[in-house]
């Protein structure tokens, strides 16, 4: 016999996943095909991997460049940065997310890489590249079907594009350099400077970022904010899964014999991504209830702080260590991993909406309403 909990259920999990379009609910799927054609080019034709280097600029290919940065574009042009003013609105929510994304979060893939990779450099590298770049993205779409704080969720989104351009650099070179030397670990040490990194993140970040803010705020001004938002963003947003797509293809094509010698790379990369994501998620939740943020705020904190920027994580990773590195490979399995746990996420987080936070409103609804009797 069916209770109204499971219609309920049912009625709930149809709305969320009907409410991503059909890029976004077949990501996975996507970058399973992507990977498998970049297999089968780097099968076919192992010459392409010169082909690529004879186009490079650096470490990074002059294609490969240029989707990387159309990754990043669409994106940065969804950030609301006309609501960076809110933040003082909001002083102590906006302090616990800045420590959750850039102290707790960082820390925390740290921790992880080094547990379930002690002796893979490269992969280790690439997750601590990952837990770095804090997520202006996707975290829109979970905040939206979790029935989070949207505007809050933009403003968040926005602080921590801006954060990015000034914390990604010396934080990378503080965990990939100066804290496994304080650990003991000088043999794992990857030979990399700051400038290294932070000439990737200016490049990858910096220059989407300015197209992205030229661009809201001519056409916000032009043509007004529904035109943008209703017009011009459905049609420009998508296009941003080209570039990651284009760079998946490439990357795979480059390493598609190695991928073949050694399939459970994806696996072991995958383990700690999923361990993240997930406890993230619930140290975020457990502490967002501790200190009395509603339902809306919670659920905005905890998919802000389990979410990552994995087209800047590509980005740096192509840039730095060439596209063939392990640490780009890591990278790469962020987004396959990342987009079906998080629909995971909504669920739970949607569960703990109806029995956690409303058990917890009806209480303070009753202590609220019960009268002061006199002795």
């Amino acid at each position: 016999m069916t209770t109204v909990s499971q219609v309920v259920l049912r009625s709930v999990g149809r709305s969320v996943v009907g409410q991503l379009s059909l890029l976004d609910r077949l990501l996975p799927l996507w970058i399973f095909v992507t990977m498998a054609i970049g297999v089968g080019i780097g099968a076919v034709a192992p010459g392409i991997k010169e082909v690529f280097d004879a186009l490079s600029i650096g470490t990074v290919s002059a294609p490969i460049a240029l989707g990387l940065l159309w990754m990043m574009y669409p994106v940065l042009a969804k950030v609301k940065y006309e609501e960076l003013g809110r933040i003082t609105q909001a002083g102590r929510q906006f302090s616990v997310s800045l420590v959750l994304n850039w102290l707790v979060g960082p820390a925390v893939m740290f921790g992880l890489a080094w547990l379930f990779l002690p002796n893979d450099p490269g992969f280790r590298t690439g997750l601590i590249i990952v837990g770095l770049a804090r997520c202006i993205a996707m975290v829109l779409i979970w905040n939206l079907l979790a029935g989070g704080d949207n505007e809050y969720c933009a403003v968040l989104v926005a602080l921590n594009s801006v954060f990015q351009i000034l914390m990604y650099s010396p934080l990378a070179y503080i965990s990939l350099k100066v804290v496994p030397e304080w650990l003991g670990f000088p043999g794992t040490v990857v030979n990399i400077t700051m400038w290294d990194i932070a000439k990737s993140v200016l490049i990858f970040l910096g220059i989407p970022l300015v197209a992205g803010i030229l661009t809201r705020f001519y056409f916000l001004k032009r043509r007004g904010k529904e035109w943008y938002e209703a017009q011009l963003m459905p049609r420009l947003g998508p296009t941003a899964l080209v570039g990651l797509l284009f760079t998946i293809v490439v990357m795979f094509a480059m390493q598609g014999d190695r991928i073949l010698a050694q399939p459970l790379d994806v696996l072991r990369v995958a383990v700690p991504l999923v361990v993240y994501f997930v406890l993230m998620f619930f140290l975020s939740f457990g502490l967002s209830a501790l200190l009395g943020f509603s339902y809306e705020m919670a659920a905005t904190q905890s998919f802000t702080a389990a979410s990552n920027n994995f087209e800047l994580a590509i980005a740096v990773a192509v840039g730095t260590f060439t596209i063939t590195s392990q640490e780009a490979l890591a990278t790469v399995i962020g987004p396959l991993i990342e987009v079906p746990v998080l629909i995971g996420l909504v669920y739970v987080a949607l569960w703990m909406k109806r029995t956690w936070f409303q058990v917890a409103r009806m209480q303070l609804a009753t202590v609220q309403s019960t009268p002061v009797v006199d002795s």
